[in-house]
């Protein structure tokens, strides 16, 4: 495995920073130990989040990788730091609901942790400016954002993802209530790209529906870390293993 190095910042986000490399078809992710809410108003640094986001999105990867979908991620290279493929992404989310809470109450009115069945799907703008504005797949198509195999595509992948890790979390006694996931192109491919981590998604333990994830955060629960290293060693993530 060839090694690569950090070359310049590329973009730095709430969370994470993007690193080029030696290597034009590879990037250098770090997971920093900041954490924010409310588009960047509440902002805290919390100690070994970013070596426990890091380790855990490498888990998640590897496994949607193991059930045939194609993912951004290449190897950990650093406890806070991982080696992806360079994508060109497409500035959209794509967010899949299994149970309701959050914006979707807020919106429809419906009851707070209802089953949803099916499940819904939503795509938004990641524009921060504009507070990623929810929008539809004419508007995706025409403004240019991608094309109507690739809207189609994302959506396929996405409810693959849903039948991976809901059963992932169901068997490690969570439940996925709903995450986002944003894709890229890839030398012609559509692959998944960004992160999966307890920042983008919902998790709650199936017996007391407690959360385990950013919630904990926005919310003012506290214990936040504790939250997310216990949800990874449910899932059997050897987060103080060396490289």
């Amino acid at each position: 495995m060839a090694t690569v190095s950090r070359v310049k910042e590329l973009y730095a986000g709430k969370a994470k920073s993007v690193y080029t490399t030696q290597d034009p078809n590879r990037l250098i992710l770090h997971f920093r130990n900041d954490t924010s809410a409310f588009d960047g108003e509440k902002i805290e640094q919390l100690e070994r989040k970013g070596m426990v986001n890091n380790r855990f999105n490498a888990f998640i990867m590897e496994r949607l990788e193991a059930a045939g979908i194609p993912t951004q991620h290449d190897h950990l290279l650093s406890q806070e730091e991982s080696v992806v493929k360079a994508l060109d992404m497409i500035p959209v989310e794509c967010v899949v609901r299994n149970i309701a809470t959050g914006s979707l109450v807020k919106r429809l009115g419906v009851p707070d942790g209802m089953d949803l069945s099916p499940p819904t799907f939503e795509f938004f703008l990641k524009n921060d400016a504009l507070h990623d504005p929810m929008i539809n797949d004419y508007h995706i198509l025409t403004f240019g954002w991608a094309s109507g195999e690739e809207i189609e595509t994302m959506k396929r992948l996405t409810f693959q993802v849903n039948g991976v890790l809901t059963a992932l979390f169901r068997d490690a006694k969570m439940l996925l209530v709903d995450y986002k996931l944003e894709f890229g192109r890839y030398q012609g491919e559509l692959v998944l790209g960004d992160e999966f981590t307890p920042d983008g998604c919902r998790l709650w333990d199936s017996d007391t529906r407690n959360k385990l994830d950013k919630d904990r955060f926005r919310q003012g629960l506290g214990g936040v870390v504790e939250a997310y290293e216990e949800v990874a060693h449910r899932l059997g993530v050897d987060l103080d293993s060396p490289l």
